[in-house]
């Protein structure tokens, strides 16, 4: 296990007076990913050739080799860039052959960004299967009675961004790769905090924005697609830097470069890469599955400290790192007491579920602590109507 208190010094000082439970909406950088930036917002401002050429261009090589080792990819070039969650699974979906009667299939409580692109398919025809979620989620046996002979994609989230339900990826990703179905992962709030193996897992695609679990900017983020795959997908809109040759500007070849760097779309996010390959590397020597243990015995402790105190929690046992519960609050007291909490240095934030009912989400990270919850507990009692 790393060292809490040095990382909490070291990358997050900021904790000292604030406790921050917000990372799944976004997370404060590392003081690492901080320095990344300011140094290559210091290149483009001095020399951005030289950047580009002497660091940059090394980079995204070394960055391609860090996402194939930090997901188990079996390619670096299974890994590129993209600017956020939604651009690259709308990619994706753009880029299928689809044929009239397809359908896709997707969990009742997705994030948009796994939802509006699969319900915008540009070809006509195509049915969104919008199914029950189970426990706060898309579950095997859940979707079962959905699949048939034109079911294309499956699409989940592998932590749901207001449940914290965790899919279990290895089951249905045997289950779609057995079939012949494409199965299309939204990892934003999960892969900085649990272990990854796409190719255990049989995971198609994945896609994460970097600005919550990865800790980097807003604007940036990995998407994977395995080569096989990639091999059948044809991408529109084309980016100049998605084809073969592609340094040779007046040879209009639109031949698609392997794997997921046909999905590259042009000049990149420099300070977003920059922060990523950061980001990535602090992730790396903390370990993935120490960061896992660590929150998921947080999010344990604020299950049972919030089932102490009487209230519905969303949250399925076991499940984490977000926690969300019902406070029994209008609207405006609900926001009264994210402001509350606020004041006291502690934050926190409010989401709604489908019929609008407004709850509160806990959402922890790597640094966070016992001593924390504990600030929130005594805070929330004060807060709280009673």
């Amino acid at each position: 296990m790393y060292d809490i208190e040095a990382l909490r010094r070291e990358q997050f000082p900021f904790s000292a007076e604030l406790a921050y439970f917000n990372h799944a909406s976004i997370s404060p950088l590392p003081q690492a990913v901080l320095q990344r930036t300011q140094h290559a917002a210091a290149g483009l401002a001095a020399d951005p050739n030289r950047l580009f050429m002497e660091e940059l261009m090394p980079m995204l090589e070394r960055l391609a080799e860090r996402g194939r080792r930090f997901l188990n990819a079996a390619r670096a070039d299974e890994i590129v860039g993209t600017s956020a969650t939604s651009a690259a699974i709308s990619a994706v979906a753009s880029a299928i052959p689809w044929q009239e009667g397809d359908n896709v299939i997707f969990c009742e409580l997705e994030f948009p960004s796994n939802a509006y692109p699969w319900m915008t398919v540009p070809y006509p025809g195509v049915e969104a299967r919008i199914i029950p979620a189970v426990d706060g989620g898309l579950t095997l046996d859940g979707l079962l009675p959905y699949v048939d002979d034109r079911t294309r994609v499956i699409a989940a989230s592998a932590i749901q961004f207001f449940s914290g339900h965790r899919t279990n990826l290895a089951a249905i990703g045997a289950f779609c790769r057995e079939r012949g179905i494409l199965f299309v992962v939204d990892a934003i709030q999960s892969i900085g905090h649990m272990v990854t193996d796409v190719q255990a897992m049989n995971i198609d695609v994945l896609a994460s924005g970097g600005q919550k679990s990865l800790l980097a900017l807003p604007g940036t983020g990995v998407l994977y697609v395995r080569a096989e795959v990639a091999e059948r997908l044809q991408p529109k809109p084309i980016g100049p830097s998605a084809t073969r040759d592609s340094m040779h500007w007046l040879d209009y070849d639109l031949t698609p470069l392997p794997a997921a760097q046909r999905f590259g779309m042009g000049t990149p996010n420099v300070l977003g890469l920059f922060a990523l390959d950061a980001s990535l590397q602090l992730l790396e020597t903390l370990g993935v599955e120490n960061i896992d243990r660590h929150t998921t015995a947080l999010s344990a402790a604020a299950i049972a400290m919030l089932e102490r105190l009487g209230y519905e929690v969303a949250t399925p046992p076991g499940h984490g790192p977000i926690v969300t519960f019902c406070p029994r609050l209008d609207d405006a007291g609900a926001d009264a007491a994210v402001a509350a909490l606020e004041e006291r240095q502690i934050s926190i934030c409010k989401r709604w579920d489908a019929r609008r009912t407004p709850y509160l989400r806990l959402s922890f990270h790597a640094y966070n602590t016992l001593d924390e919850l504990q600030r929130f507990e005594d805070a929330w009692r004060e807060v709280a109507p009673h």
